[in-house]
C-alpha cells in the first residue's frame, strides 16, 4: 500500500516537473519570437521604414509636387541588354473598379539593336523616346506628350541594371489639340526592376 502511494506521488511529481519544463520551454519560445518580431520592425534613425523609403518616382507638375503610386520600371532586349525601357505611375492610388483611373505620367526610351545605359536621353534628339501625361475623363483621355519638336524632355539615367534604375527627369509635355503644355520639374526616380512601388 505504501509502495502504491509512493509510486503515485512520484508519477504526479514527474508529470508536474514535465509540465513545468514544457511551460518554461514555451515561454522561451514566445520570448524568442517576440524578440525577432521587434527587431524586424525596427526603423532607421529617421524613423522611416528603410525598405519603403528607398524607392520612389516623383516630380513637380506645373508647381504641384507629386509622389506617384503604382509605379513600375520595365524593360528588355536581346543579349541581356536594355533596348527598351518604360517607367510610369499614377498621381493617386488606383480607383475602385468602374471608376476613372487617376492621371498618369510615363516615359519610354527605345534603342532597337542598341543598349540603354547610364547617360542623358532627350527629345526631340532621341526620336525613339516619348513622355506622356494622361488624364482620364468620361469623354475619353486627354493626352499630353512630347510629340512636338519644340518641347524638350530630358531623362538622365545614373544607373540601370536588372536590379533597378535611378535618375532624374524634366521637361514639357503638350496636348496637341489645345496646345496647352505642362511643365515637369524636379523629377527623380529610384526603382527596382519589375516590382510595383507605392510611396
Amino acid at each position: 500500500m505504501i509502495d502504491n502511494s509512493i509510486n503515485a506521488f512520484l508519477v504526479k511529481k514527474a508529470a508536474f516537473l514535465k509540465n513545468k519544463t514544457a511551460v518554461f520551454v514555451k515561454h522561451i519560445l514566445y520570448v524568442s519570437i517576440l524578440a525577432v518580431l521587434f527587431s524586424a520592425c525596427s526603423s532607421d534613425e529617421g524613423g522611416s521604414d528603410k525598405a519603403e523609403s528607398d524607392y520612389y518616382f516623383k516630380a513637380t507638375l506645373d508647381g504641384r509636387k507629386i509622389d506617384f503610386y503604382t509605379v513600375n520600371f520595365q524593360g528588355g532586349g536581346n543579349d541581356n541588354r536594355f533596348e527598351q525601357i518604360v517607367i510610369g505611375g499614377y498621381e493617386a492610388p488606383f480607383s475602385k473598379a468602374g471608376e476613372l483611373a487617376p492621371p498618369s505620367l510615363d516615359f519610354e526610351i527605345w534603342k532597337q539593336g542598341g543598349d540603354i545605359t547610364a547617360g542623358t536621353y532627350s527629345t526631340p534628339t532621341d526620336q525613339e523616346m516619348v513622355a506622356r501625361y494622361a488624364v482620364q475623363t468620361k469623354d475619353g483621355t486627354i493626352l499630353y506628350s512630347t510629340r512636338t519638336a519644340d518641347d524638350i524632355f530630358t531623362v538622365k539615367i545614373e544607373s540601370i541594371s536588372k536590379s533597378g534604375i535611378k535618375g532624374t527627369f524634366s521637361g514639357k509635355v503638350r496636348n496637341l489639340d489645345s496646345g496647352v503644355a505642362i511643365e515637369i520639374t524636379e523629377g527623380t526616380f529610384n526603382l527596382p526592376y519589375l516590382d510595383i512601388i507605392n510611396p
